[in-house]
């Protein structure tokens, strides 16, 4: 088992990171869905008296997805996954400012198989020390990542200028760019997305193998996922709850025409 806490810092409020993340998540799932292949939604609907965080919060919006992304895996498990395996089911809880997110493979790898993603949306440059509460034994375990949107390197075919935040600068807000390797302590407003990381494959031989694969595939969409956040700020700024649930369904009828069409689109899986 892997333990990452990935801390993502952003120079929005807590309150617009909500509609941002939303509105991004619809935007993303529409750019990855396609050809046969992309994103489902099943479920997507309130939920109540579901605790969470040790009880903190127990309400919000519950979603049921389900992946089909047979050319989103690295190529030696396409190899080792027989034909219409390759399905991963997603449940989140949003009762935000936390949310937790559960992926399995029931068809195939079923207990064999999780990845647990806690997030807490925090009013601060990232400095918490225990956000998730952890144990001292889950202490020992955790490995911290700080994620820098502006900085850290991407790859030539995840880069776009337009979702560069050393290039944005927000026409609504005057925000942007990012620039230089202390910007996180100069912008106001400021929060962090603290992202507790918890996968676990047990697959004898392969187990360290793709548990190391998954936690680097997850930075690499932290990553990205949060440069688009910030760039597609004039997109999503002054969007309410009420736009975003219109939004979602709207997005949901064109995930289903769309799935069933055209090419496979979206992020593919790095070489191995």
């Amino acid at each position: 088992m892997l333990i990452k806490e990935f801390r993502v810092t952003l120079p929005l409020t807590v309150e617009e990171y909500q509609v941002a993340q939303l509105y991004c998540v619809a935007e993303v799932s529409k750019n990855e869905t396609g050809g046969g292949e992309g994103i489902e939604v099943l479920k997507n609907e309130p939920f109540d008296n579901y605790p969470l965080l040790g009880g903190k919060y127990n309400s919000g919006q519950y979603t049921y997805k389900i992946y089909h992304l047979a050319s989103k895996v690295p190529a030696f498990i396409r190899l080792l996954a027989p034909k219409g395996s390759l399905e991963v089911h997603e449940e989140a809880w949003n009762a935000y400012p936390y949310c937790r997110t559960v992926i399995t493979n029931p068809g195939y790898m079923k207990d064999n198989f999780i990845i647990c993603i806690e997030s807490l949306h925090v009013g601060d440059a990232g400095d918490q020390p225990n956000a998730h509460e952890l144990t001292p034994e889950k202490l020992k375990q955790r490995d911290v990542v700080h994620i820098d949107i502006a900085n850290d390197p991407v790859s030539q075919t995840d880069y776009k200028e337009t979702e560069d935040p050393t290039k944005f600068k927000s026409k609504k807000t005057g925000r942007g760019p990012l620039v230089g390797p202390e910007w996180k302590k100069k912008v106001s407003p400021v929060m962090t997305c603290y992202k507790l990381v918890t996968c676990e494959f047990k697959w004898f031989g392969l187990q360290s193998r793709i548990e190391n694969f998954i936690q680097k595939s997850e930075r690499r969409l932290f990553t990205i996922f949060h440069r688009q956040v910030f760039c597609w700020m004039d997109s999503w700024h002054g969007l309410t709850m009420q736009d975003i649930r219109e939004l979602e369904d709207k997005t949901k009828e064109e995930l289903d025409k769309q799935r069933h069409l055209g090419e496979v689109r979206g992020m593919r899986a790095e070489s191995d």
